[in-house]
């Protein structure tokens, strides 16, 4: 044997290994796009519980579905056009169709292509055009492109990000489940090559070019305005950051998180109006997030003027009990180690609650108590407070990276373990109780005669 031959363990940590969609060897955002399209379509085909899951908003039938890529069509106008791919599903008779437009990387959807293909898809019977890109919804949009309603009129257009693609991937392959293990194993192929870097498809890393002047510009109250170049952009990206963070905390969790507008708000037009308006007067961007079955609605304020990211949690007070045992039911199941926890207490009637550090409310209950002491609070906000970050885009040391943390953290140690009070059951009165005990005595002879 040959002492100096490198072992077998020593080789393969070095080897790339076998994938049945290889990132490797990818030349241009074409060939990336087009692997992409190609990658996901076919695991769509065949894994059909996946792509009913992906396709459910959009209308689409359960069905047998086939997909193609690059699919060439002669419009009225004798152009060529090429969507990069269709998919169609057969059920019986019926039939439906959609194009498929796709970006990766740093590419954006181009207006004119999306619309022409919507012209296409009205002319030749199709009943959608789905886009994918790493452009993100927002949660008033249903796409990033602002396309003339007069051509959605016939068809229906969609917009998956990819983040919302490898997302709906995570939990069908960990909490719904894949029921034949062979598809199981080519959904996972798809998540790992989505999950690489060289695949194009991207997570949202980035504010935008206006975000470090419109931060600085918000520090000095009235130097912004909603006008000013830069703050619609920043506003539809911080939406659209909003709608990042539901859905990591979706596939993490595997439940559907959402996120919560006013009726007012479920304008898109309302909504970035009151967030421009949020930014240039005191210099916060909000959001709130509702998880499945959580204690509360979880909200995030980023303070641009303060340069931090707060995250709060709201949970309705105990119905019953003195105010002390109401305080104290929230206090018991809060870390007695989070020095860096704020807890309000809100009372009927009063404008401000009353607001103590967790480790106050701890060693003296008392503190959260109203001035009237017989006054129940009616509900509670625990909050958190962390950097905000001075790089505009990244991970580490980012504003992305430092806002997705703490929520992160945030859900984990705080909102998580917390439960929302329930009722005790209700009580028999004494006399009820002696009166059934005594029938029941009064009955037991007869039974027993039978």
């Amino acid at each position: 044997m040959n002492r100096h031959a490198t072992s077998t363990t020593e080789i393969e940590d070095k080897w790339l290994p076998a994938r049945l969609i290889p990132t490797s060897g990818i030349k241009g955002s074409d060939e990336r796009e087009r692997r992409a399209t190609s990658a996901l379509l076919s695991v769509m085909t065949a894994v059909p519980e996946f792509s009913r899951a992906l396709l459910k908003r959009t209308g689409a039938p359960a069905g047998k579905l086939d997909a193609y890529i690059e699919t060439p069509f002669d419009t009225k106008d004798g152009a060529k056009v090429r969507p990069d791919g269709a998919i169609v599903i057969r059920r019986g008779s019926k039939e439906w169709k959609a194009f498929v437009e796709v970006k990766t990387g740093g590419n954006t959807l181009d207006l004119k292509q999306v619309e022409a293909y919507l012209d296409l898809a009205r002319d030749e019977g199709f009943d959608a055009v789905l886009t994918i890109s790493n452009e993100m919804n927002t949660a008033v949009d249903s796409h990033p492109l602002p396309v003339s309603k007069s051509k959605t009129k016939k068809v229906d257009l969609h917009h998956y990000s990819w983040v919302a693609v490898t997302t709906e991937a995570l939990i069908q392959q960990d909490f719904r489940g894949v029921s034949d293990p062979d598809q199981e194993w080519i959904l996972g192929e798809l998540i790992a090559y989505l999950e690489n870097p060289q695949s194009g498809a991207m997570q949202f890393e980035d504010m935008g070019p206006h975000w470090v002047r419109v931060r600085d510009g918000a520090r000095e109250l009235g130097l912004l305005r909603p006008s000013d170049e830069g703050v619609a952009d920043v506003v539809t990206r911080w939406e659209q950051f909003i709608q990042y963070l539901s859905l990591s905390l979706s596939r993490r969790l595997g439940v559907k998180v959402k996120q919560v507008l006013s009726r007012k708000e479920s304008d898109p037009d309302a909504r970035r109006t009151f967030l421009s308006e949020q930014l240039t007067e005191s210099g916060d961007l909000s959001g709130v997030l509702r998880v499945e079955n959580a204690a509360g609605d979880i909200t995030l304020v980023a303070s641009l003027r303060a340069r931090n990211v707060t995250a709060r949690v709201d949970v309705d007070a105990p119905g019953e009990g003195k105010p002390l045992t109401r305080i104290r039911w929230l206090l018991r199941q809060l870390p007695e180690d989070a020095d860096d926890l704020r807890v309000d207490a809100w009372y009927k009637n009063e404008r401000y609650p009353v607001s103590v550090r967790l480790w106050e409310a701890i060693e003296d209950p008392h503190r959260l108590l109203s001035s009237d002491t017989r006054k129940p609070p009616r509900w509670f906000v625990v909050s958190q407070t962390g950097d905000m970050g001075t790089k505009r885009s990244g991970t580490k040391g980012s504003f992305t990276g430092q806002a997705t943390e703490l929520l992160m953290n945030f859900y984990r140690e705080i909102v998580q373990p917390l439960k929302a009070w329930t009722p005790s059951a209700p009580k028999l009165r004494e006399s009820q109780a002696a009166e059934s005990a005594d029938q029941q005595g009064e009955e037991a002879p007869d039974e027993a005669a039978r």
